[in-house]
C-alpha cells in the first residue's frame, strides 16, 4: 500500500512554495475546501466562490477563517441580504476540517442529507444550516459534539426522530429545528445552558416529562405539533421564561396561575384542549396572552387588566365580564380584548361609549346581547348572541338600562 503522505507530498510543496508568506496551510484543510467547493455552486446573481481561489491563501477566502494553519470557522455564502445563496450538496469532507469551531451556511438550495462525518468536528461550537433543502435525517452521531452551543437546521425538509444524543449535550444553549418534518417525542434535555428551544411547525407527538426540560429556558416554542398530555408540572419549573408559545397542539389539564407570574413578554396557548379555571395569583403584566380556543371556564380574572392584548374567545367562561376590564379598554389600557364565543352573561357599559380607535373589543355569541356594536373576526360569525338553550340562567332579556346589560 502507498503511504498517503506521498500523495500529500506534492501538494506540500505547492503550499510551501506559495503560501510561505503565512505558514504551511494544513493539507487536509486545503483538500477538504476543495471537495466543498466542487459540491456546491452559486445561485444566479451570487458571486460567492468567485475569488476561491485555490493558487492563493485560502484563509483569505470569503468565509474561510484561520488560526494559524487551520480552518476554525466556515461561513459559506454571501451573509448580505438579498444573496441569492448557494446550490448543490454539503460533501463528507467537511468532516475533515478537524479544528473547525464554526460552520454556517445562508438561505439557498443545497439539498441532500446533513453529513454523518459533522460528528467528527469534536471542537464545533456552532452548527448553522438554515433555510435551505435539506433532507433526510438528523445523525444521532452529532451527540459526539460535546461542545455544541447553538445547532440551527431550522426551515428545511429534515424528517425522522430528534436524537435523543443532542439532547444529551451538556453545553447546548439554542436549539432551532422549527419548520421541518420531524416526527416521535421531543427529548429530555440536560443542558442547563439551554436558553432557547424552538421546535414549532413539526409533527412531533407524545407528552412532555416535568423533567425533560431545563429551568434556564428563557424561549420556547412548541406550536403547530400534535403534543398531549398535561404540562402544568412541567410549566411551574420554567420560571425564567419570557416567551412561551405551546398554541396549536393537543395539551390537556390547567393552565397553573404562577405561570402569569413569569417575566414573559408573549404567551401564547391557544387552540389546545385546556381546562379548568384560571386563576393568576396577582396581578398580571404580560403584554399579551391569548388563551383561546381552549376548554377553560369559570369567572374572568379582574387581575387581567393590566394586559394588552387580551384573547379569552372560544372558551367557557361565564359571568360578568369584570369592570376593570372594561375601563382599561375605554382608556386604550387593553387594545384587544376579545371575548367571543363564551358564556358570558354581562358588562357595565355604556352603549353610546366610543371605544378607542386603537382599541378592539368582541362580545358576540355569548350569553347577552352585545350592548355595543363592535367590530369582530370574521370568523367569530353573524349571531349576536348565543342561543337561549345554551344558556340556563339567561332569560333573554334585554335591560332598559343602558349601562348595564346583566344576565
Amino acid at each position: 500500500m502507498i503511504p498517503f503522505f506521498v500523495f500529500l507530498t506534492p501538494l506540500f510543496f505547492f503550499l510551501q512554495n506559495n503560501f510561505c508568506v503565512h505558514g504551511i496551510f494544513d493539507p487536509i484543510d486545503f483538500l477538504a475546501l476543495q471537495a466543498i467547493r466542487k459540491g456546491l455552486d452559486d445561485l444566479p446573481g451570487s458571486n460567492y466562490f468567485a475569488s476561491w481561489d485555490f493558487t492563493s491563501e485560502p484563509c483569505d477566502f470569503p468565509g474561510v477563517y484561520c488560526e494559524g494553519d487551520k480552518v476554525i470557522t466556515l461561513n459559506l455564502g454571501d451573509p448580505r441580504a438579498g444573496s441569492p445563496g448557494l446550490t448543490g450538496n454539503l460533501d463528507p469532507s467537511i468532516g475533515k476540517l478537524s479544528a473547525l469551531v464554526e460552520f454556517t451556511v445562508v438561505p439557498g438550495r443545497i439539498t441532500g442529507a446533513l453529513p454523518e462525518s459533522l460528528s467528527q468536528l469534536t471542537n464545533l461550537r456552532f452548527l448553522g444550516v438554515s433555510r435551505n433543502f435539506l433532507s433526510g435525517v438528523i445523525p444521532a452521531s452529532l451527540g459526539l459534539l460535546r461542545e455544541l452551543q447553538t445547532i440551527d437546521l431550522s426551515f428545511n425538509q429534515l424528517s425522522g426522530s430528534i436524537p435523543w444524543a443532542i439532547g444529551a449535550l451538556p453545553a447546548l444553549s439554542n436549539v432551532i429545528l422549527c419548520h421541518n418534518h420531524l416526527s416521535g417525542s421531543i427529548p429530555p434535555f440536560g443542558s442547563q445552558r439551554l436558553t432557547r428551544l424552538d421546535l414549532k411547525h413539526n409533527e412531533l407527538s407524545g407528552t412532555l416529562l416535568p423533567n425533560s426540560l431545563p429551568s434556564s429556558l428563557e424561549y420556547l416554542s412548541l406550536s403547530w405539533n400534535q403534543l398531549t398530555g398535561p404540562v402544568d408540572y412541567l410549566l411551574t419549573r420554567l420560571n425564567q421564561l419570557n416567551y412561551l408559545d405551546l398554541s396549536l397542539n393537543r395539551f390537556t389539564g390547567c393552565i397553573p396561575g404562577i405561570l402569569f407570574t413569569f417575566p414573559l413578554t408573549n404567551l401564547q396557548l391557544q387552540r389546545n384542549l385546556f381546562s379548568g379555571r384560571v386563576l393568576p395569583i396577582s396581578q398580571v403584566t404580560i403584554p399579551t396572552v391569548d388563551i383561546s380556543f381552549n376548554r377553560l371556564f369559570g369567572d374572568i380574572s379582574p387581575l387581567f387588566s393590566n394586559v394588552q392584548n387580551l384573547y379569552l374567545n372560544n372558551n367557557r367562561f361565564t359571568g360578568q365580564v369584570p369592570g376593570v376590564l372594561v375601563d382599561r379598554l375605554l382608556t386604550a389600557g387593553i387594545q384587544v380584548l376579545y371575548l367571543q364565543h363564551n358564556f358570558l352573561t354581562g358588562i357595565q357599559i355604556n352603549p353610546a361609549v366610543e371605544i378607542p380607535v386603537s382599541s378592539s373589543l368582541c362580545l358576540q355569541y355569548n350569553c347577552m346581547i352585545p350592548p355595543v356594536q363592535t367590530a369582530c373576526p370574521l370568523k367569530a360569525g353573524k349571531q349576536k348572541s348565543r342561543p337561549t338553550n345554551q344558556c340556563v340562567e339567561w332569560k333573554g332579556q334585554k335591560s332598559e338600562k343602558t349601562n348595564n346589560i346583566t344576565a
